[in-house]
């Protein structure tokens, strides 16, 4: 008997299944399964070109991903591109059981939901929303524009790339990037240029300053001017980590927001501070 074709998952179809996951995974939210609507549609390309004469093989793999599913959408595109990987195995004879794919899901989706939630909210569109916010400040309408459109292109380029390597390493991707420090190196050259933003947002954002003066004879000094004779910015700084340490001790930031404005009116109506 002649050997069965081997059925492939062509480019335009992986395209399709990530193009489907990047716009429409987190926005079929629900409480019953989170963003499992998101998923199956997002395997619909998969499961047709798998089974294109098949309606009931169809079927079964939607009913198989229509559960409870939620991870962060960019580098969870690891998934959706291993599980296309998985179904393709599947429809070729492998021995891959419904349960093992679903268990790939379950078991990968809090893991990268980590790992992309810091990437992504703590780090990059924090640095993003930062020059976005402080070129608005300045009246740049390029301020909005351009967060819309790096963040963009970082959503869809780091997404694009995580889907297409799940699909080329199968269900041990995650496992060889973890293990090649890539996603460490990443988050380690990503926090140091937030700390770089943050740095730069406290010594020109934070209006703080003393109106302050002492005589000694006849000379007047000014103890601004002195302070950034011995380091520049250095109210600002010591109006951020004081406010970090009240965070930090479980305050919340209605209080904190209480005790600055307090503290600033009574500052600022004694002389204090301007």
């Amino acid at each position: 008997m002649p050997e069965e074709k081997k059925i492939v998952l062509d480019k335009k179809t992986l395209r399709q299944s990530w193009w489907n996951w990047t716009c429409w995974g987190q926005i079929c939210y629900n409480f019953e399964r989170m963003m499992g609507l998101g998923f199956c549609h997002s395997m619909i390309p998969i499961l047709k070109k798998l089974y294109p004469d098949d309606k009931e093989k169809r079927a079964e793999g939607m009913s198989r991903h229509l559960t409870y599913y939620n991870t962060e959408n960019t580098w969870g595109c690891l998934i959706p591109g291993i599980v296309a990987a998985m179904e393709e195995e599947k429809a070729n004879g492998a021995d891959v059981e419904d349960d093992a794919i679903s268990n790939i899901k379950t078991a990968l989706m809090g893991p990268l939901a980590g790992v992309g939630d810091a990437i992504t909210q703590g780090i990059v569109k924090v640095i993003l929303l930062a020059i976005g916010i402080d070129l608005a400040m300045q009246g740049n309408p390029l301020g909005p524009i351009l967060f819309v459109l790096v963040f963009s292109a970082y959503a869809l380029g780091v997404g694009y790339t995580c889907y297409m390597t799940g699909y080329k390493m199968g269900k041990n991707a995650v496992v060889k990037i973890l293990s090649g420090g890539l996603i460490k190196e990443i988050t380690e050259g990503c926090g140091a240029m937030g700390m770089m933003v943050l740095g730069g947002l406290v010594a020109t954002k934070i209006g703080v300053t003393t109106p302050l003066s002492f005589a000694l004879g006849e000379k007047v000094t000014e103890v601004q001017a002195l302070i950034d004779q011995i380091m520049p910015a250095l109210l600002p700084l010591a109006l951020f980590f004081g406010v970090y340490a009240l965070l930090r001790k479980g305050m919340t930031p209605m209080k904190t927001m209480g005790i600055i404005f307090a503290a600033g009116t009574v500052l600022s109506l004694t002389g204090i501070l301007v």
